[in-house]
């Protein structure tokens, strides 16, 4: 079977999220956030527990065992966990779609959880016992040249691409700032404050070029999706975010980010090319793209590697206004993980699908029919999703 043979057999029909926050709520856990955004997801979708007969669970978190117990899942037949960091969530659409359309399940629940403000952080994560290829690499190449965070370890190629492209701070400072003129409009985002360039660029250094605002929030977040057949008799009478393409790959050196052969070569960089291919379709069609936005510049770099731009042309492509919002490529719509809420990434297909559904209120880009999510994870990992509107 080819990849194009599976274009269009699988549907998002369900999306839920956890109320998004930044602690003061006892007992959040990245297990309780999980389950919100599930229990959310199934009710979305018109279904009960007992539907669902497949799951992919996070790649950190809560485990499938803790997520079947608590929600009830009794006929669990298909079961798989991605590996990606944060390009996971966005992969696990493709697990997803793969199984229903092989027959392994009929509803596939996707959730994801991370109570990274209550719970174990960021900066806590990375120092934690390297069982990850992001986690060796800062233990064991980059620690001992003082690397240490997440910012430390992105911020090196960002700099490298501005002495390369000349890529100026504005441009960082402009995903910034339009990602944060959404989530004003967003009810349950974090960071609803409006924000200026020039806040962006009074805003204090974490690292060079990456100042206070460039950087994602640590949050307590939990997003779920339920995907079925596009065809599910259950789900025809509504609108619904229909999967045509999916990829996602590693970086031909998955191991260490600085001594690549191609500088800038993400996973993204494959399998972009081969998610356009199995949908049909190309950057140029899409009415949006939810991005994922760990840092600024890694927005940037996604829109290169992705197709929308050429290699060091990202700047000059946000600061014409392209990304704004009421561009011809609305950005992070919902206000993404710098002012939204660090959902690991499933708060971009949360949000994709319900721009599809045309149920994004303020904030809703007209006519939408077609849309992309990315996933950005550890050293480079990407993955790609391309979606379309079907149905009412």
């Amino acid at each position: 079977m080819t990849a194009q043979a599976l274009r269009g057999v699988a549907a998002v029909v369900g999306v839920g999220e956890s109320a998004y926050t930044r602690g003061g709520t006892d007992g959040v856990t990245d297990v309780s956030v999980a389950l919100d955004a599930s229990t959310a997801a199934l009710a979305d979708a018109g279904l009960t527990p007992g539907d669902v007969d497949g799951l992919v669970p996070p790649y950190m978190g809560a485990t499938a065992e803790e997520l079947i117990a608590n929600l009830g899942l009794t006929g669990v037949r298909f079961c798989a966990q991605v590996n990606l960091g944060g390009a996971s969530p966005v992969a696990a659409l493709g697990y997803a779609a793969s199984a229903v359309a092989a027959g392994l399940a009929r509803t596939v629940l996707v959730p994801v959880g991370w109570a990274g403000y209550s719970g174990r952080r960021a900066r806590a994560l990375s120092a934690a016992e390297p069982t990850t290829s992001y986690r060796k690499a800062v233990r064991g190449l980059y620690a001992p040249n003082g690397v240490h965070s997440p910012s430390q370890v992105y911020a090196q190629v960002a700099r490298r691409h501005q002495h390369e492209f000349g890529t100026p701070a504005e441009a960082l400072g402009r995903v910034a700032v339009n990602t944060r003129a959404h989530a004003v409009a967003t009810p349950n985002a974090i960071m609803r404050k409006p924000m200026a360039l020039a806040d962006h660029l009074a805003s204090r250094w974490i690292v060079e070029p990456y100042r206070l605002l460039d950087c994602c929030m640590d949050s307590d977040a939990g997003a779920a999706v339920v995907v079925t057949a596009a065809d599910d008799p259950r789900h025809t009478g509504r609108a619904r975010a229909v999967l045509d393409g999916w990829a996602d790959a590693r970086p031909s050196e998955p191991l260490d980010m600085y001594n690549r052969a191609d500088f800038f070569e993400t996973g993204l960089t494959t399998a972009a090319p081969a998610a356009w291919a199995m949908a049909g379709v190309g950057p140029s069609d899409m009415d949006f793209a939810q991005i994922y936005d760990c840092f600024t510049f890694e927005v940037l770099q996604q829109l290169e590697e992705a197709g929308f731009c050429g290699r060091g042309e990202s700047g000059d492509f946000v600061l014409s206004g392209h990304t704004d919002p009421g561009g011809r490529l609305p950005i992070n719509t919902h206000g993404g993980l710098l002012s939204q809420a660090h959902a690991l990434g499933m708060n971009h297909v949360v949000e994709a699908v319900r721009q599809l559904r045309h149920e994004a209120g303020p904030r809703q880009v007209d006519g939408a029919r077609l849309g992309v999510v990315t996933g950005w994870g550890d050293l480079g990992d990407g993955s790609i999703a391309v979606l379309r509107r079907e149905g009412r």
